[in-house]
């Protein structure tokens, strides 16, 4: 069965782990934008520098950008199976747009992740992305991509000020998307404050019971629920 899965939440969440590990799980393609957007700025290319202005202030990129990098990735055939969604929408004018792009496939199954602010802060202190492949991981006193040998490096958006900043954003601009997909079946708020694999367990249940839900009962009616 095909699942489609937004996971939100402010950044440090884990989102980008946890949707990896599912994905790799299920067979499905991780679509990050941030990955995206990154790789636009390291290539110089026009959306990369509007990007990286946004992304070094710890703003977000303009709706119209993201619409359009996301249109064109859901196009690809490698997502006929399912695709999971890490960092978009980030706006309810994206998740217009998107619920236009899904018509015709199966619904959106959608997963909130929670963690309290300073944990947040503590987290994207330690963060560190390869300047080879992007993977992102944990400090841990090696300067070497478990993965590939490249860099480790400091992301220019992880300073303490700017992850502050970010979560600043992230509730004014990203938290109406909670009332945007409150009322449907498909949504679910996940604990993400928990050791890696509870989350992982907690995430598969959440994906289970929302694509239940959704094949149970009405789009709009009341089904969320919380796996705190």
């Amino acid at each position: 069965m095909s699942r489609n899965l937004i996971i939100l939440g402010p950044p440090g969440a884990g989102k980008g782990t946890q949707a990896e590990r599912f994905a790799r799980e299920e067979g499905i393609p991780k679509i990050s934008t941030g990955d995206i957007l990154r790789e636009a700025v390291a290539a110089g290319t026009d959306v990369g520098r509007i990007a990286k202005r946004a992304m070094d202030a710890g703003q977000l990129v303009s709706d119209d950008v993201m619409i359009a990098i996301v249109r064109e990735r859901l196009s690809r055939p490698d997502v006929a199976r399912g695709f999971i969604l890490d960092g978009f929408p980030r706006t309810v004018a994206q998740a217009e747009a998107l619920d236009a792009m899904m018509e015709g496939r199966p619904s959106l199954l959608v997963i909130e992740f929670r963690v309290p602010t300073e944990e947040l802060v503590r987290r994207t202190a330690q963060r560190r992305v390869c300047n080879r492949c992007g993977l992102t991981t944990t400090a841990d006193g090696t300067v070497n991509c478990p993965r590939c040998g490249g860099e480790l490096l400091v992301r220019s958006d992880d300073g303490a000020e700017v992850v502050r900043e970010r979560l600043q954003v992230y509730e004014r601009q990203t938290r109406p998307l909670v009332e945007y997909y409150r009322s449907r079946p498909t949504f679910r708020v996940l604990n993400g404050n928990q050791a890696q694999d509870a989350v992982a367990a907690a995430l598969r249940q959440a994906v289970c019971e929302a694509q239940a839900a959704g094949t149970r009962r009405p789009s709009g009616a009341d089904g969320a629920a919380e796996l705190m």
